[in-house]
This record gives C-alpha cells, structure tokens and sequence, in this order.
C-alpha cells in the first residue's frame, strides 16, 4: 500500500490491517512522519516531533501484533496531543514565550498517560494559541497554523495545530482542548471530526483556570475514531476530583445505535447569530439528508439570549488566574490580544463572576427543558467559512472579538453538554463546512449516535488530496 495511501487511512481501517497483517505500525509511523517532513513547513501543526520516541514506540506495537497480543483498541495509531498537556520528556510550552523550557518535564496529563497506555504511538505535539485563549492557531512564540486546504486561510482554533495535523495525515488522531470551540471550529475549518464530551468526562490534570469552560476532545477522519478514542480518554484518573466514571457500555460499540425516528430540532441561527449564506445553505441541505433517512427534524431555537458576556467573564477570569502565575516581566511578552484579556479579567469582581456562573446555570436549565422536547440540537458549527491566516476576525468585518463568529460553540461550553462537529460539505471555493450536534448533558453516547448518521448521509470525498492544495 502507497505510503501516501496510509496516512489517509482512519484510525479503525488502519487497526484492522494491522490485524490482517497488511500493515505494520513502524510502516504507519513512518508514513506519518514523512507527511510531517513534506507537508508541515507549510501548515505549521506541529510545534514539536520526536520521530525516535515515535519509531521505537511503533516497534513494541508491531511486536505486540505479531504475537496477537495488541494492549489496547488503537495499540500502534500514530496519534499526537495539543501543547496544552504535560507530557513526560517533552516541554508543554503552550505557544507562549513565558515558560521555561529548560525545566524538568516529567509528568503525563491523564490524556497523555491513557494514549501511552493503550499502545499509541505519539508522534509529537502540536501548535495553539498562547494557553488556547482564542479560536484561531497562532501565537508569538510559534507562529500561524494553515488551513490545509488553503494554506492562505486560518485552521481555526485553538486546536489548529490537530485539526490540521489529521486533516493533511500528518497522524490518525489527535486530541485538543475546548473551552469556547477549540475541538469543533478547527475540526469544520478542516473537515474533520472534533468532539467535545460531557464536561469532566476526560479527565483534565492540572485543572484548567478556564474552570467549568474547559474540556479535552477527540479529533479524528471518522465518528467511529472519535468513540474508539474517548473510550480511551474516558477512563477515570485520581488527579482530576471531578472527572466522570465511564459509561457501562462502550462509546465504540453505541455509536452504532439506531436513531431513527429520534426528534432533532434544527436551530439555523440558536435565534440570534449571522449566519454566512452558503454555510447556512450547505448545513440545511445536510439536515434535510437526515430528515430524509429518518430523524425527525424541526426547526426550533432553545430560546436563551447570547451569553457571550458571561462567557466573557469567566474566560478573561480564567486567562488572568493563569498569567498571574507567569514570571514577573511576562506581560510584554504575551500575545496583544491575551494581554487585553488578562487586564480585562483583572477588572472582574467576584460578585460579576458568580453573576456568570447564574447565567451558565440559567441556560443549563433551559436546555435540560428543552432536551424533554429534542432529543438533539443541530447547528451549523461555525457561523462563517475559513479566512485569511493571521487575524482573529475576518479582515474588513466589523466583528469585535472572535467569540463574535464562533457563537455556536461557547454556549455548550458553559452548559458542558456533548457537542459534536461533522463534516457537512463544501463552499464553493472548496473549503469544509461543520455540522453541530449538541446532546443533553450524559448523553455522549447519543450525539455520537446521531453523528454516525450525519456521516452517512454526507460521506466526505474518498478522493480528497493527501496535501490539499492552494485554492
């Protein structure tokens, strides 16, 4: 099989030829890494590899299979993690020039202890925002993340760096973090699959100073690698008090459930967002698909204001925690736009904060209302396509913040619901368009369910570039 082939493979096709003997995991690491060496001084997803770590890890998975003895479901993926999680050996400098490189690394995140437990080879880390403030991948210390079907467009963020890296093969899977959409806007800007579960469902250690927002995500090509790694990620870890215990039954085998005849509502605009006219065209022909196969789909809003002050607060509450502990001198250091964010959240008193929290718990309440009605909630993921690389808003618009075109997404964060993004089609200059399906909060399960369906009825292109091009 061509090595150009492999890397486009998912994680579950590439499992499988593993078991028949088609593959070895040394030759899927080696096709990974030779993507990284052609592709990524272009897209710039990976901010850091270590193809001896990888190589040798590959080695002791191919022993594994060749004695019929793998460790895991995804003994041997080529895999790798945002820079926002502690790994043992490698610096996690999360795109800032603040942290000490030249310190001991020695701790793995739960994240990175589970994928190291279970057999996947870890190709490296890649690239965010600095501490993933925002919804776009650049940052002072390493630069612009590309969309890899135009490199002259943004990947989204603050997962950039993953969604790309899956996106151009460059690794199976990936996994972020997600605090306003940090899985799912990257996951649409590069068609493909990002999750953000159940809050606490993924343990989280350190705990994140974006507190009740922060979740971690699988991002993979197929709904099927998302349920087989959360199944990973699931796992319950000491470190995280809050973390959940996994469901009894397993997300690899429950994404397959029948939702037919399930109640849907679809939301164009949750009521009050401006939605680009070809996104809201792509995603309502991609609804009308699931109508079609059997989900009983009505238009309906979940009838809540946009929260995007409370979300605001907690998050610039949040960023201000966090730089608060960086070395004395670190402000002219920082990115423009986080600095803005930590002085901002300095301004916040406790009372403002708890007025937040009321109105995270306000819009939990309505939802968990409206979920009596629906089983599920569609969006579109993102309000707008991809745009130019290097900017927070699209040039010339006249939108104020990035959580300004990515309304979709925070709301579910302050909820904690599951929220998935599908790809939905193209725009007509070829960029991805996601498809949000939102679950009420334990019902990971289901969303994948739903989201299986979606990928059925809008199967994404067998023909897509190994290394999409400029457009």
């Amino acid at each position: 099989m061509p090595a150009n082939t492999r890397t486009l493979l998912t994680a579950s096709e590439l499992v499988a030829a593993y078991a028949m003997r088609e593959i070895s995991p040394v030759e899927a690491t080696q096709a990974a890494l030779d993507a990284i060496e052609e592709r990524d001084g272009e897209y710039n997803a990976y901010c850091l590899v270590d193809p001896d770590a990888a190589l040798a890890t590959a080695r002791s998975s191919e022993e594994r299979w060749l004695e019929g003895n793998p460790i895991g479901w995804l003994d041997g993926v080529p895999a790798s993690i945002k820079d926002m999680f502690l790994s043992e050996g490698w610096p996690t400098l999360r795109g800032s020039r603040c942290i000490d490189r030249d310190q001991d690394w020695n701790v793995d995140s739960p994240v990175t202890a589970r994928l190291r437990e279970h057999g996947l080879v870890l190709l490296g880390k890649t690239t965010t925002p600095e501490l993933g403030w925002k919804a776009v991948t650049d940052s002072p210390l390493e630069g612009i993340t590309r969309n890899p079907w135009n490199p002259e467009l943004t990947a989204g963020g603050s997962s950039g760096g993953s969604g790309v890296a899956v996106a151009a093969g460059m690794g199976e899977l990936s996994v972020g973090t997600d605090g306003g959409g940090s899985v799912r806007i990257p996951a649409s800007f590069c068609g493909i699959v990002g999750f953000k579960p159940t809050g606490s469902q993924i343990p989280l250690y350190p705990a994140s100073p974006f507190g009740p927002l922060a979740h971690a995500g699988p991002m993979a090509r197929s709904v099927d690698d998302v349920a087989l790694l959360l199944d990973v990620l699931a796992l319950p870890d000491y470190r995280d008090p809050t973390s959940l215990y996994p469901p009894m039954a397993a997300y690899r085998e429950a994404v397959r459930r029948d939702v037919r005849g399930l109640n849907a509502a679809y939301s164009p605009n949750l009521g009050y967002l401006s939605v680009d006219p070809e996104v809201a065209q792509i995603v309502a022909a991609a609804v009308a698909k699931l109508n079609d196969a059997g989900l009983n789909v009505e238009q309906a809003d979940p009838g809540f204001a946009d929260p995007v002050e409370a979300h605001e607060v907690m998050w610039a509450a949040g960023a201000a925690k966090w730089l608060d502990s960086f070395p004395e001198g670190s402000a002219d250091l920082v990115d423009r736009g986080l600095r803005k964010l930590w002085d901002k959240g300095l301004t916040y008193s406790a009372s403002e904060y708890l007025d937040a929290l009321a109105v995270r718990s306000a819009i939990g309440i309505r939802m968990g209302e409206f979920h009596t009605q629906h089983d599920v909630l569609i969006t579109p993921t993102v309000a707008i396509p991809p745009f130019k690389a290097g900017h927070d808003i699209p040039p010339g618009s006249d939108l104020s913040s990035w959580q300004r075109w990515a309304g979709f997404s925070y709301p579910f964060n302050m909820t904690q619901q599951p929220a998935i993004s599908v790809p939905a089609g193209f725009t007509s200059q070829g960029l991805p368009v996601g498809l949000q399906i939102v679950g009420p909060r334990h019902s990971d399960d289901l969303v994948l369910a739903v989201a299986k369906l979606a990928e059925e009825v809008c199967p994404w292109p067998t023909d897509k570039p190994a290394a999409p091009q400029r457009h």
